[in-house]
């Protein structure tokens, strides 16, 4: 899999990012279980790569979740 840049991930909706996410995550675990197979890794740049797109994924996933941070009347962000 190529890399995915942010702006195509953000594009996505929630049932490709979680497809994109499970197919990310049974890729890495393939590269990591040859490794510890004894092996070595085909790429290991790859690795690298899938954690950081596995991470963005759920980064854009935990914001699209999150509540809108309120201020109060003191002017002070709080999460609420």
């Amino acid at each position: 899999m190529a890399i995915i840049h942010i702006k195509e991930l953000r594009a996505l909706e929630e049932s490709a990012l979680d497809g994109k996410l499970t197919e990310l995550r049974n890729e890495l675990n393939a590269e990591l279980g040859a490794i510890a197979a004894g092996g070595r890794a085909s790429n290991p740049g790859r690795i690298r790569e899938l954690r950081r797109t596995i991470a963005r994924i759920l980064t854009i996933k935990n914001e699209r979740s999150a509540k809108p941070i309120a201020k109060d009347a003191t002017g002070i962000k709080r999460g609420e």
